[in-house]
């Protein structure tokens, strides 16, 4: 009776939320459908699992809204040979759909709790192509790189800040990332064309917790 509720939820959450934001792909939208999103979100919000809310995590995070994961993966356009990054574990439900359309799953987090939590999650559902690591994904490149694309589920202040995360790309891959200081962010998607040069196109504007290790630019006084 539970699990037929939640695939009705489920079906409501792509028709209600995720088509509206011309959210088209086939294969985000079968993810979307099929994912018990549920089995990724903390007991006390079970009931939310589908709704179009940011579900509270520890330490000040949360889950993205639906909408936006879904977004994302469908900016991202992940490919079945697709090696992939996530900054930003959270609960591991990302995870989970960069997976299931992906190759492999790079994802980090700078919470070992959010790792060791997002692995029970992705373990339960057998899972096996994700990589979880807990470090500041900020602080340096990933070994595994460079990645056909990445996604970083949190925000960064500044364009120079997601430098980073540029140069981790190959050549043709996409990053997903949202750039400001609230109440002013955009999420661009950036693709790397060559070796020197990048096509950014901004997606829309949002607001999003930023990365814990980011440097947040001095306020302006008159």
């Amino acid at each position: 009776m539970v699990e037929n509720g939640f695939e009705l939820a489920r079906f409501n959450m792509v028709e209600q939320q995720i088509r509206p934001w011309d959210v088209f792909d086939p294969q985000v939208l079968g993810q979307f459908l099929t994912l018990p999103r549920d089995a990724f979100v903390p007991n006390a919000y079970k009931g939310l699992a589908y709704a179009d809310i940011e579900i509270p995590l520890a330490h000040g995070q949360s889950m993205m809204f639906p909408r936006m994961e879904a977004k994302l993966t469908q900016a991202l356009a992940i490919q079945p040979g697709d090696q992939v990054l996530e900054v930003g574990t959270g609960s591991g439900f990302l995870s989970a759909c960069l997976a299931k359309l992906a190759n492999h799953v790079v994802s980090i987090d700078i919470h070992k709790d959010f790792t060791d939590m997002a692995g029970r999650n992705l373990d339960a559902l057998e899972i096996r192509n994700v990589l979880l690591r807990t470090s500041d994904a900020m602080a340096a490149p990933s070994p595994e790189g460079p990645f056909d694309a990445i996604a970083v589920t949190g925000s960064v202040p500044t364009n120079a800040q997601a430098e980073i995360f540029r140069q981790q790309l190959k050549p043709g891959g996409r990053l997903f990332i949202i750039i400001g200081t609230a109440p002013v962010m955009e999420a661009w998607l950036i693709t790397r064309e060559s070796e020197t040069t990048f096509r950014e196109e901004i997606i829309l504007e949002t607001e999003q917790v930023p990365l814990e290790s980011t440097t947040q630019p001095e306020a302006f006084e008159f």
